[in-house]
């Protein structure tokens, strides 16, 4: 059973950051990718249906772990306290760009909120490679520090950075697909997509294998409550994902909003 609880972390912590990574990395490169107001509605319009969808694998994410593992959460939460924090920040200011950019027909306010989804982009995708910094060299217990950690969270912050641009490849159509392609070269982008995200997960699985998790479970009666729970939730959970990228999947050909 404990077994179990460690796959079922794993299985959502993958789905947050083979697509939430996705559209992060989207959001990250938005002025590169769009050169102008109508080129950068566009490029929202690559991540419009999913990006929510997406954060519900983060959600589910925190869920097991409190559940499953109570104590070593706390520990994580008040030793990456930090990092957290900027994580935080940087999703409400990305999403607070994506739902109010088209509140207003005003080019100063599209300026404003491109900006904090760019600069929540950036936050997130940076706060994630700090923590992963001191996870990867296992230390839990405070966040990472030095030229190191800061190495080592610009490189996971990039590899954020081409995973969206090979997204946005593969989403947009037109002069902007050309230039998603251009920006990492000759590569085929379901190959760089693919590539991307075997490097996402092999992040998550060192990790995964860095943490101490099967000697911080639940007790047995909470595991069985819980695991019983996903069970049924998390079938129900893949098919409205699967059920969102099927109705989406075509190239983006106009600009929408939510």
């Amino acid at each position: 059973m404990e077994l179990l609880a460690v796959v079922a972390l794993g299985v959502f912590a993958l789905g947050y950051f083979l697509l939430g990574g996705a559209d992060i990395g989207v959001g990250m490169l938005l002025p590169v990718l769009g050169r102008d107001v109508a080129q950068r509605r566009l490029v929202i319009a690559a991540i419009a249906p999913f990006f929510l969808g997406n954060e519900v694998w983060l959600v589910a994410t925190a869920g097991v772990l409190v559940g499953n593992f109570p104590e070593l959460e706390g520990e994580l939460l008040s030793g990456l306290f930090p990092a957290v924090v900027l994580l935080l920040c940087g999703w409400i200011l990305r999403d607070m760009g994506l739902w109010l950019r088209g509140r207003a027909d005003v080019r100063a306010w599209w300026a404003i909120c491109d900006a904090t989804i760019t600069g929540g982009s950036w936050a997130v995708a940076l706060s994630w490679g700090w923590m992963f910094a001191g996870l990867l060299a296992g230390q839990f217990h405070a966040v990472a520090t030095g030229p190191g950690a800061v190495l080592a969270a610009v490189a996971i912050a990039a590899v954020f950075a081409v995973h969206g641009l090979a997204f946005a490849a593969l989403r947009l159509s037109g002069p902007l697909h050309q230039r998603a392609r251009a920006l990492f070269g000759r590569g085929d982008e379901r190959r760089v997509f693919a590539l991307t995200s075997a490097a996402m997960a092999l992040l998550c699985l060192v990790v995964g294998i860095r943490l101490p998790l099967l000697d911080n479970t639940a007790d047995p009666g909470t595991l069985g409550l819980l695991l019983s729970a996903m069970m049924v939730i998390t079938p129900l959970l893949i098919a409205a994902q699967a059920y969102a990228w099927w109705v989406c999947r075509g190239r983006v050909e106009r600009p929408s909003y939510l």
